[in-house]
């Protein structure tokens, strides 16, 4: 990749972004991708990705023709996340970007659509159900990506992707990414056949700094950590739970105490949702409290914490939730609290992810990385000592 191959709109905002050289993940994708291959691009989490398949596809964009990129994400949060980056680089092109997520009015989105954006991008069930309303022209579709792809076929998603790619031509180009791609690529061989994949996860050293820690602490007390994390001056982070009602507990008695936190959660309106986020990004609050649905994509700015409240339930998760930290080339750290339960199952993860983990501990107001040496209480002096009485 080379930036002299851009179009001039993309080339005035390359240079008024400072940027030198392309991240590895970028270079690799942009021949391909500008030579029309359907691939896989596998690299960690805040390498680049997100501009890794927007810079080759709007350099091949045609303004006024609508809907000629679509990019699918996991959640509305990535999909918001997409929108600001691609509407930064598409300045001076006159072409428009349009977020079509579930939770927004559809109404709009469908008068939005009358304006013929060249770019969509959204969650699947929404963008399925404006192609089945006949509000998105599916056969105009050039290019289809899937950010966050191991997210996009699980479950209910993997229904809407497979609905979505048959109402597509069947020349549309399909790129598919995650830090974690690899781990599907048998799903995706069932509806796919010669797909390139790019895995630039081991040669990529974009990543900063990350010390990985776990904290020991019983059940009940992880929300009596979080609080004296949350009291230290240094500390702004991501607290991820296991479960939605953990982390509604703990913001509850965290709120209690006058700490500043919000929560990030699937059952909330799309509005909390964003103003959680915009007040965290202010640093108007300095916790928040989410479960997974945060650990895709969801790009802090230099974020120097994350503390797992909860050991992840997978690898995978794992990677994710670390990924809000260390971003192209910040430092950050990872602290999981763990039960003596639960320590086996981190250890597992760990050794699986190659990682380097070691005991932290919160003492006197601080995080030491050696174990703290607690002074013993002076013993009471016993004032009636034998053969002495108290008068």
């Amino acid at each position: 990749m080379n930036n002299q191959e851009f179009v001039p709109f993309l080339q005035k905002n390359w240079e008024d972004a400072g940027f030198q050289k392309p991240a590895l993940i970028q270079a690799e994708v942009f021949a391909p991708i500008t030579e029309r291959k359907n691939l896989v691009g596998i690299a960690p989490t805040g390498s680049g990705k997100t501009l890794a398949y927007l810079l080759p596809l709007f350099n091949q964009l045609e303004l006024g023709k609508p809907s000629q990129l679509l990019i699918l994400t996991s959640s509305q949060e990535l999909a918001m996340q997409v929108v600001e980056v691609a509407r930064k680089w598409l300045t001076g092109s006159g072409m428009k970007a349009q977020p079509l997520i579930g939770g927004a009015n559809v109404k709009r989105q469908q008068e939005a659509l009358k304006k013929k954006p060249e770019v969509l991008i959204g969650t699947p069930g929404r963008v399925f159900e404006l192609i089945t309303a006949k509000k998105i022209k599916a056969p105009n579709i050039k290019t289809i990506v899937f950010d966050e792809v191991d997210q996009l076929v699980q479950g209910q998603s993997l229904q809407l992707v497979q609905k979505i790619l048959k109402a597509a031509d069947n020349h549309t180009q399909r790129l598919y990414f995650s830090a974690t791609a690899d781990v599907v690529l048998a799903e995706l061989n069932q509806f796919e056949t010669d797909l390139l994949i790019v895995d630039v996860s081991k040669e990529d050293d974009s990543q900063g700094d990350v010390q990985h820690f776990y904290l020991e602490v019983s059940e009940r007390k992880k929300v009596d950590q979080l609080r004296r994390l949350l009291n230290l001056p240094v500390f702004w982070g991501m607290v991820f739970f296991n479960q939605l009602n953990d982390m509604g507990s703990a913001e509850e008695k965290l709120l209690f105490h006058h700490l500043p936190v919000a929560s990030l959660a699937s059952d909330q309106a799309k509005m909390s949702r964003k103003a959680a986020i915009e007040q965290f990004k202010k640093h108007q609050v300095l916790g928040l409290l989410t479960t997974d649905l945060a650990s895709r994509g969801l790009d802090i700015e230099a974020l120097p914490f994350v503390i797992n409240a909860d050991v992840p339930l997978s690898e995978e998760s794992y990677l994710h939730r670390a990924g809000r930290v260390g971003r192209m080339g910040n430092t950050g750290v990872v602290i999981t609290f763990v039960t003596p339960q639960e320590k086996a199952d981190l250890t597992k993860i760990a050794k699986k992810l190659e990682l380097t983990l070691a005991p932290i501990y919160l003492f006197g107001g601080e995080l030491l990385t050696e174990e703290p040496v607690k002074q013993s209480e002076p013993k009471k002096k016993n004032k009636n000592k034998k053969g002495k009485r108290r008068k």
